[in-house]
């Protein structure tokens, strides 16, 4: 299981940068539904239990959690573009799931390679991502997380990211497509 990513990192822009500060409008109605819907479906998925005390438990959790946060999952800015955002997110999803399946067979072969200790070369790299949005900054950090070799150790809200690979093969493909991909879910 990777670890967590923080996305909201202590670091503070500089005199001519501007973090995306989209915390001052209200979230809408249909935010803060979604966001229960998708809570409560967790609920129901992670729990497994469908008795009246737990189905109501989950019920008063996603209400908390929707109205505290609806903004984070669903920003006001980005609530009509959602259907669009999520039909690229799905077309993303097989591209994601190839690349992690070529970074598998890379793990592999390094792992099985006679001379395994002079091939892997592990290096931590930073790079400055074009990025915006706490959300698509997530979505790339985990992408990033998820292909094997290469985990996101740090990420600025400013788009600034820290990553361990455990070979130049594996970090010299970053940010590359992967970062575009996500930009184009996003646009």
């Amino acid at each position: 299981m990777a670890p967590p990513v923080n996305v909201f990192s202590e670091e503070k822009p500089g005199d001519n940068e501007k973090a995306p500060n989209h915390r001052g409008s209200q979230p809408r109605f249909g935010a803060r539904v979604l966001t229960f819907l998708v809570c409560f479906a967790t609920w129901i998925v992670l729990s497994g239990r469908f008795d009246l005390f737990h189905l109501a438990l989950g019920v008063i959790a996603s209400c908390i959690v929707s109205t505290i946060s609806a903004d984070i999952l669903f920003p006001v800015h980005e609530f009509r573009q959602l259907p669009k955002m999520f039909a690229r997110f799905i077309l993303y999803l097989p591209w994601l799931l190839y690349k992690v399946f070529q970074a598998n067979l890379n793990v592999l072969y390094l792992s099985f390679h006679p001379r395994m200790r002079e091939r892997i070369d592990p290096q931590i790299i930073t790079f400055q991502s074009k990025i915006k949005g706490n959300m698509a900054l997530l979505i790339f950090a985990n992408s990033i997380t998820l292909t094997p070799g290469t985990v996101t150790v740090h990420v600025s809200v400013l788009g600034k990211y820290t990553v361990h690979a455990i070979d130049a093969k594996s970090a010299e493909a970053l940010p590359g497509k992967m970062e575009r991909k996500v930009e184009k879910i996003f646009e």
